[in-house]
């Protein structure tokens, strides 16, 4: 399966969990991308900023993320790096209950729901575990967080999956354009730009 060039820019309105707005910028490095982006939000009644740069490989799996916000709980980074094979670093100690997780995961973004769908590759009815390093919007901390995606039939150019986080008891249809961008991610966040 093979996407479109990725745009330069993109963006997206977040609404439902949160309120905000998240932009990134898609940029060509080496045999991989880096991709940088900002997303400022309230959520419960506390507002937060989370800025972000991950590096990706070719085959689309991230080897580091170095991701910086602000709270109410102060200014905070966060530094994971990843051997492309499962195993992490994160703030430069071994994370261990990272091992097996192949893509970041950033509590604050809908364009990291954009990184498994590219490396996965999945044809229509496809199914894949997709467990990430998810690092929370609040205080940047990271955890493991299991997921899955199935591929449903597409919808003309749109691709269509189906998405679980069992630990949150949340599901939905996720659709992506052409180059492999979330379109709408029901109750999080509709493409803007």
């Amino acid at each position: 399966m093979s996407f479109s060039p990725l745009p330069v820019t993109a963006a997206w309105l977040h609404r439902g969990a949160r309120q905000g707005f998240e932009v990134a910028c898609f940029q060509p490095a080496g045999r991989g991308y880096v991709i940088s982006g900002s997303t400022s939000a309230v959520e419960d009644g506390e507002a937060w900023i989370v800025s972000y740069e991950i590096r990706l490989d070719r085959a689309w799996r991230t080897r580091s993320a170095r991701i910086t916000g602000r709270s109410a709980l102060g200014a905070r980074r966060t530094r994971l790096d990843a051997d492309g094979l499962g195993h992490w670093r994160v703030d430069g100690a071994a994370a261990s209950h990272l091992d097996g997780c192949l893509d970041v995961d950033l509590e604050s973004s809908a364009m990291t729901n954009t990184l498994p769908v590219h490396r996965m590759g999945l044809g229509a009815g496809g199914r894949a575990p997709a467990p990430a390093a998810y690092v929370r919007a609040r205080d940047l901390s990271a955890g493991r967080l299991e997921q899955e995606y199935v591929r449903a039939s597409d919808e003309g150019r749109q691709q269509r999956y189906d998405y679980a986080a069992p630990v949150f008891d949340f599901a939905a249809r996720l659709v992506y354009d052409e180059a492999g961008l979330v379109l709408d991610y029901p109750g999080i966040a509709l493409r803007a730009l």
